[in-house]
């Protein structure tokens, strides 16, 4: 069965800067692209660090100041340089990326950690390969209900589950998946159930499952 990664929901074409790039310019590049923030990479396309619109009027703010005033916040690195000019002195660092090989959930949990609503995505050789939004996440919830049915017939009832499924039935409602019928033991059931829950697009899962012996441990059974 085939789990959706970032690689397979992210944006390929993606607007960075290198490290030596000036204010203006990148300025220029997030007004022009309509974008908040930029992947910075050095020569071999790494991924460096990122300058947002933040970064940017931050320098502006420290740059205004009266000598000797100090910012009420703790400085970050690189950004809270007055003279900075280029993404190397205004950028974030570390950069918060992703793998694109990581799973949906854990780019979810990544973003809401650090509070982004993007992130850069890296091979694994930490060059930038793509960029997954919050919004690239919920694509895979757009999948037709017949391709949902399908790969749970086909890919978790049929090919994934070393047990019997033939009287396991299928139905599918706006990403809904209902799964009725009957299976040889009740643990047999817990095992679909979390295999469906876990195929592409499945939005939740109604258990109507019944089972022909409860082979669960008496105190959990009910």
């Amino acid at each position: 069965m085939h789990h959706v990664t970032v690689k397979d929901v992210m944006t390929q074409q993606v607007i960075s800067t290198g490290e030596n790039t000036c204010f203006k310019d990148i300025t220029r590049t997030l007004l022009t692209h309509t974008v908040s923030a930029l992947p910075v990479v050095d020569d071999d396309s790494r991924v460096v660090g990122v300058v947002s619109e933040a970064d940017l009027l931050r320098k502006e703010e420290l740059r205004k100041q009266p000598p000797g005033k100090h910012h009420p916040s703790p400085p970050k690195p690189h950004t809270d340089t007055p003279g900075a000019q280029t993404a190397r002195d205004l950028m974030s660092t570390p950069a918060v990326t992703i793998p694109k090989d990581a799973s949906l959930v854990a780019a979810d949990r990544l973003m809401h950690e650090k509070g982004v609503k993007r992130l850069p995505v890296v091979d694994e050789h930490g060059r930038l390969a793509g960029i997954v939004s919050r919004c690239d996440l919920l694509k895979v919830f757009m999948r037709s209900d017949r391709d949902i049915e399908h790969d749970v017939r086909v890919d978790v009832l049929t090919r994934s589950l070393w047990m019997d499924t033939s009287r396991v039935h299928v139905t599918v409602k706006d990403g809904v998946v209902t799964l009725s019928g009957t299976m040889t033991l009740r643990t047999d059931t817990r095992i679909a159930l979390e295999m469906t829950r876990q195929a592409s697009g499945v939005v939740d899962v109604i258990d109507e499952l019944a089972w022909d012996r409860d082979n669960t441990p008496t105190d959990e059974q009910r």
